[in-house]
């Protein structure tokens, strides 16, 4: 049995699930004034700049609003992907979040369901994984 464990590229943006049958969530924060919530986690809020808010576990799934093909190498080219799909992701709590989709230029469309899910990008020197989150489509635009 494997030692090695997921650990997230930059902490602070997601959870790692322990168990397979969990899905991963964003980490945002809400104001305690206003009831804004947000992504990434903010200290004061951008909408009424109250300084208090609290700390969320966001929603693994999402509506894409917009989203575009890059016909480049994800990361300068040290992967054999020939290009990825950027997307704004509508969560139901309101954020509105940027992300890789996973998939070919065809698969994505505008009001398209997603699911967030964790994918290894490297290793490091301790033979972890190390994770990024992106989103995968999971049905038909509405």
């Amino acid at each position: 049995m494997s030692t090695a464990k997921k650990i997230p590229i930059e902490a602070g943006f997601f959870t790692i699930p322990e168990s397979a049958d969990k899905a991963p969530q964003l980490l945002g924060s809400q104001c305690k004034k206003c009831g804004e919530m947000f992504f990434p986690r903010r200290h004061v809020c951008a909408k009424c700049l109250h300084r208090e808010t609290s700390d969320v576990l966001l929603s693994s799934t999402g509506i894409i609003y917009s989203y575009t093909y890059v016909h480049f190498p994800l990361f300068g080219g040290k992967r054999e992907v020939k290009g990825y799909g950027v997307g704004q992701i509508d969560l139901p709590e309101g954020p509105r979040v940027q992300s890789i989709l996973i998939g070919g230029p065809s698969d994505f469309k505008i009001g398209m369901s997603v699911t967030m899910e964790l994918e290894t990008l490297k290793q490091d020197k301790e033979g972890n994984d190390v994770v990024i989150f992106r989103f995968r489509p999971t049905g038909e635009a509405s």
